[in-house]
């Protein structure tokens, strides 16, 4: 039987992408090949426990939401996960992947919402992206850049122009927590009357940096 090496697995508001508030329960992988520089979640790096697939579903129908996303770490970069996704929809939830966009999505079941985080130059992890994965998005899925500066801004709008992303899935820009502030961003954003989606991460502004929140 598939194991599952997780850091946690708690009930909270969705803090972001276009489910944003809603009661969501978070599986949160343990490990991570990237190490981007405004990483909030380090502490998934390492550690964890293993889990059967059976024990992790009846975590999940016990927490009693219908919205589900798999995190990390970098989930995709156990095996395990494609299966675990698979029965998360079989089960009949609303399932998201939050990806670094650094490893191959094209297994990923198709009714599960992909959240792929194209890295910035900011990121330190820029080189890390895998640009074939554009390729296996569909409308609903979603791209997010995590924005630390301006240089970061200009670079998302060429990316965004050389894929022609605004055709391909909705585009999410959040500013990195610690380096801009919402304010410049949102602002750039009205300027250029960019096709984005603006967002904040509400977990961070309602309980600040506690893990499991």
């Amino acid at each position: 039987m598939a194991r599952l090496r997780i850091t946690e697995i708690f009930c909270s508001l969705q803090g972001e992408t276009r489910t944003v508030g809603i009661p969501t329960t978070f599986i949160r992988l343990t490990g991570c090949p990237l190490r981007c520089h405004y990483c909030d979640t380090s502490y998934a790096f390492q550690g964890g426990a293993w889990y059967d697939m059976a024990t992790v579903l009846e975590r999940v129908r016990a927490y009693g939401a219908s919205y589900v996303t798999v995190t990390g770490g970098e989930p995709l970069a156990q095996k395990a996960c494609f299966e675990l996704l698979q029965q998360l929809c079989d089960s009949g939830y609303h399932v998201s992947l939050e990806t670094s966009g650094a490893l191959d999505i094209t297994q990923v079941d198709n009714r599960v919402i992909k959240v792929v985080d194209i890295k910035t130059p900011g990121s330190g992890m820029v080189d890390e992206n895998n640009w074939q994965n554009i390729k296996a998005l569909f409308p609903d899925d979603q791209v997010k850049f995590v924005i630390c500066h301006r240089v970061d801004y200009e670079w998302a709008k060429s990316i965004m122009e050389q894929y022609q992303l605004s055709q391909v899935c909705e585009i999410l820009f959040s500013p990195s927590y610690t380096q801009l502030t919402a304010r410049e961003l949102a602002d750039w954003i009205v300027q250029d009357r960019l096709p984005v989606r603006f967002q904040l991460q509400l977990h961070k502004y309602l309980w600040g940096e506690e893990p499991g929140r």
